[in-house]
């Protein structure tokens, strides 16, 4: 019986071109599974598909080939393995226009096996185009959100000032707009990111365009609230609490981190300034709401534990029944006391903007984060965190 490496070691794999898109395969809950998307300008661009082996804390790789162009957003699809999709830009009568497109894996993407994996690399399969998400009537695509918990059937596209929503019909082959949003305001609005709120029946949308942050109601594409001053500069990035429904994070280039409660936008709940640059990404563990990775242009990634503003402040709540008869009296005073948060580690592995982070969609205490040289590193929550998370 071969024992487990059991070490909180990073495990670093190196794509030899430079990349900012990255995801977890959110409909793989078994294997830990990551998507990653190139940007060459020289050279066809990838996605490449990172299987993390953590019996042996080893990386398998497979590689797609992206043709339409460099990836600057990738989204999986939660329902089916095999799609996925991408931003990505492409030269059209010598300006560059940015895309959307909906993907399939062919069905024998890793017969390239692993054994040799020289082979796959020489000799790559091309993603199956399904649909495009343009509409060349609504300008550049920033990103395209899926439906969370969703069966695969709708996703919005930002797109410069519009916000759309779309309806794959059969097999995704076809994309039709059954409803738009628009910002609306002085200026050359644009939204740079946004994210499809897992609560309320998934009916709302949060959206980042310069220093403000914004909520849609989807059933009628109206705005809901509005943090006009959430950052001093541009916003990068939002995730919602997995088990909070009116907690958002955000994060942006005035390298500052900030939790909302957005029935009261006033003022945030919470502001972490640990980062020494701008900080393009933030995200909740889809578990344990408490911890929050955060990643920047300092070349860092951060892991926090926001127990105060957690789903369980005060620790693990004991049942009555859980205690033996004689501790009934001293059930412990400190349950009463919100826990304290703090940073938990400061990863150094990377040597660039690390422009990407996300949790495992199969193995809640293990996150990948990807830096724009191209360097992609495996790493687990410190273990005696995990085991006070967990006990």
């Amino acid at each position: 019986n071969r024992l487990k490496m059991e070490d909180d070691a990073p495990v670093i794999y190196g794509l030899e071109f430079q990349a900012r898109a990255l995801t977890a395969q959110t409909a793989e809950t078994d294997a830990i599974r990551f998507l990653v998307g190139t940007q060459s300008l020289k050279f066809d661009n990838q996605i490449h598909i990172i299987d993390f082996d953590d019996e042996n804390n080893i990386i398998n790789k497979n590689v797609l080939l992206h043709q339409a162009g460099e990836i600057w957003h990738i989204g999986a699809s939660p329902a089916d393995k095999a799609v996925l999709t991408t931003c990505y830009n492409k030269t059209s009568d010598s300006r560059v226009v940015s895309c959307a497109a909906v993907w399939r894996m062919p069905s024998d993407w890793d017969t390239g096996n692993h054994e040799s994996p020289d082979d796959s690399a020489h000799n790559p399969q091309t993603l199956e185009l399904l649909c495009h998400l343009d509409d060349s009537a609504h300008g550049n695509a920033a990103c395209v959100l899926w439906e969370p918990m969703g069966d695969g059937k709708r996703v919005i596209s930002l797109a410069d000032n519009h916000a759309l929503l779309w309806d794959l019909q059969e097999s995704s082959t076809q994309a039709t707009v059954s409803s738009t949003a628009t910002l609306e305001g002085k200026g050359q609005l644009k939204f740079t990111s946004g994210k499809w709120s897992p609560h309320h029946n998934c009916s709302q949308l949060a959206t980042a365009n310069d220093t403000a942050i914004r909520g849609w109601d989807l059933r009628t594409m109206s705005q809901i609230y509005c943090i006009e001053n959430a950052h001093g500069q541009l916003v990068r990035d939002l995730d919602f609490n997995p088990n909070r429904q009116y907690y958002l994070a955000s994060c942006g280039d005035d390298c500052k981190v900030k939790f909302w409660d957005v029935r009261n936008v006033q003022e945030p709940v919470k502001t972490l300034e640990e980062h020494s640059h701008w900080v393009w990404s933030v995200r909740y563990n889809h578990s344990h709401d408490q911890l929050v990775l955060t990643a920047s242009s300092d070349s860092r990634l951060i892991l926090s534990n926001m127990v105060s503003i957690s789903s369980e402040p005060f620790g693990h709540l004991v049942d009555d029944d859980e205690l033996s008869e004689g501790e009934d009296n001293h059930q412990d005073d400190k349950s009463k006391e919100p826990l304290k948060d703090s940073v938990v580690s400061t990863y150094e592995e990377h040597e660039d903007s690390v422009y990407a982070a996300e949790w495992s969609s199969a193995d809640p205490w293990l996150f990948a984060s990807l830096s724009y040289d191209g360097r992609l590193v495996i790493n687990r929550v410190p273990r005696a965190l995990k085991y006070r998370i967990l006990l």
